[in-house]
């Protein structure tokens, strides 16, 4: 079944070039190296997640068991102080669902972090980056525990136009910071 899919992605993607023409073609010419397998992972995801957008364009970690909410946020902080990255917020839904309804909810909390200076050049580099801003980690709890999510950061960093030097740097140290958040706040390593 993964050959079909990998073929008709391809054929989809001759086909979309063939169509729009010239302007693909110098589009593709612009992109990072490794754009194309990014894109293909994205796909695959898009596909196995039955058409759901938000399981293409994210990253998950099943947090393993014993691991508390308390852990978690200590990781992620942890993670965020070593690697110079300010944490800017931290929006406890379900603690505000609780409050409305007065029932007792499923853990949702989102938490914040952003590098400013990053950010800024990002969005000089592109403003409609702003709508990815700040990086966010949210903590989910479902049915067989707790999740984290956030954003797939390899989109932003290997799927669009090349960033600039320095920004390409900033932007590859961003997204490992955030890929280290998820790994340790997923085994509560502090």
């Amino acid at each position: 079944m993964r050959t079909s899919w990998t073929f008709l992605k391809w054929a989809v993607l001759a086909s979309s070039v063939w169509l729009t023409g010239c302007g693909s073609i110098a589009t593709l010419g612009k992109l990072e190296d490794g754009a194309g397998a990014e894109a293909s992972r994205m796909w695959d995801r898009w596909v196995d997640g039955g058409g759901d957008i938000a399981v293409a364009t994210t990253w998950e970690r099943k947090v393993q068991p014993g691991v508390t909410a308390n852990d978690i946020e200590q990781a992620l902080r942890s993670v965020a102080t070593e690697r110079n990255m300010k944490e800017v917020g931290i929006l406890p839904l379900s603690k505000e669902l609780e409050a409305r309804t007065g029932q007792k909810q499923k853990l949702l909390t989102v938490y914040s972090f952003c590098t400013p200076t990053t950010a800024r050049r990002m969005v000089d580099f592109s403003p409609h980056m702003a709508a990815y801003l700040p990086c966010r980690v949210t903590v989910v709890e479902k049915e067989d525990g707790l999740w984290l999510y956030t954003l797939n950061m390899d989109m932003m960093v290997k799927m669009g136009r090349k960033l600039p030097s320095p920004l390409k740097e900033e932007a590859r140290a961003v997204r490992d910071t955030i890929w280290e958040m998820m790994e340790r706040a997923s085994k509560g390593e502090i």
